[in-house]
């Protein structure tokens, strides 16, 4: 594993309208919490990071219970599902998440993000900067890169740096965004990293949260205190955008699958929507019967027909059929977090969260559209 030069993160303080201060590990521990997700695995932040400074790694326990931690994350590989959690969890499923298979996974670390650039190759990342790599759909894992402050460097508390989340736009070429402004990049598949996170003009250090294709348009990054970063030429630069339609922390970030038209979603229920790829925005309502939409929303994916879902706090539901023009808006009567979900492509959907993977039909999805 070749690692990047070292940065120590920035403690500068600043002002932030509505999340945790970036000096610290609160705006991961709020996500949580504001999720309800913090109280599946334990007391605050202690309870799902890695022991800090530590240099060895010890490979993830299979338990009979992994299908029901907390999970994070899901993505496609083919016909197989594959989501990621606590402790370093994988689960992978061939029927469509009726049945979950636990994968060999070398850490214990907890995962955040996964991405799959075609049928069998995909990488996750999570916390201390963890990056695993898949080469068979999620059965087996790989370390490609990790913190190099947990390697005997004296100052590895100041490093600890989570990875929130990874794209790659092939085989070869991919990101991996998180903490302190963290960016790092492979051209050779995750064989080496690279720190590029001076590539983003991000002198504070603000925490990065998402990163999605914008079709035909780029790449866009999504954190804290409103923060918005583009990229036209799918990573090789980046700008940051100066207007901020809100100035709350953003949680996720989806294309539409229509050119240059983009979505980002975050704190209180607020979503917006760019069809000029950041040039400007228009808040997206989302009503409930009690009024405007306030729990906060986490993750989302997108289908390659236009269809659309995010989920958020207390089983916030919100999914689109015509890429992201109008939403439907539910919650779900068990009011347990979700931190992401996928649209099946038997029409039903899958929720991951705060009690692992779970299916939910469409007649979950009967409550008001928004037009």
């Amino acid at each position: 594993m070749r690692e990047p030069k070292r940065r120590a993160p920035s403690l500068g303080i600043g002002r932030l309208a509505s999340a945790p201060h970036k000096g610290s590990k609160s705006s991961f521990l709020f996500l949580f919490s504001v999720l309800g997700l913090s109280l599946a695995v334990g007391c605050g932040y202690a309870g799902v990071a890695q022991a800090k400074g530590s240099a060895e790694l010890r490979p993830a326990v299979l338990s009979p219970k992994a299908g029901s931690s907390l999970l994070l994350d899901v993505a496609q590989a083919g016909p197989r599902l594959v989501a990621v959690g606590v402790r370093g969890h994988v689960l992978y499923s061939d029927d469509q998440g009726a049945t979950w298979i636990q994968a060999q996974v070398p850490v214990r670390q907890m995962l955040t993000g996964l991405h799959f650039v075609d049928d069998r190759h995909g990488w996750a990342v999570g916390h201390d900067s963890i990056i695993l790599h898949t080469s068979d759909a999620g059965a087996t894992w790989s370390v490609q890169y990790r913190d190099p402050g947990l390697d005997g460097d004296e100052e590895a508390d100041l490093l600890e740096k989570p990875l929130m989340d990874v794209w790659f736009r092939d085989a070869n070429t991919g990101f991996a965004v998180g903490a302190y402004g963290l960016l790092l990049r492979t051209d050779d598949g995750g064989a080496t990293w690279d720190d590029r996170s001076d590539d983003i003009d991000n002198p504070d250090g603000l925490h990065y949260n998402a990163i999605a294709e914008v079709a035909g348009a780029g790449l866009m990054v999504v954190g804290e205190m409103g923060s918005l970063y583009r990229s036209p030429d799918y990573g090789d630069s980046w700008e940051a955008l100066n207007e901020h339609p809100y100035d709350g922390s953003w949680f996720g970030v989806s294309g539409t699958g229509e050119a240059n038209a983009v979505l980002v979603w975050g704190l209180r229920g607020n979503m917006y929507r760019s069809d000029d790829f950041g040039a400007s925005w228009t808040q997206v309502a989302l009503e409930t019967p009690a009024g405007p939409l306030e729990a906060t929303l986490s993750g989302g994916s997108l289908t390659a027909d236009g269809r659309l879902v995010v989920v958020g706090a207390g089983g916030v539901v919100i999914s689109s059929m015509d890429r992201g023009r109008t939403f439907s808006v539910t919650t779900r009567p068990d009011r347990v977090g979700l931190a992401n979900g996928a649209l099946l492509a038997d029409g039903q959907l899958l929720l991951v969260g705060q009690r692992g993977a779970v299916k939910a039909s469409q007649a979950d999805l009967t409550a008001k559209t928004n037009r």
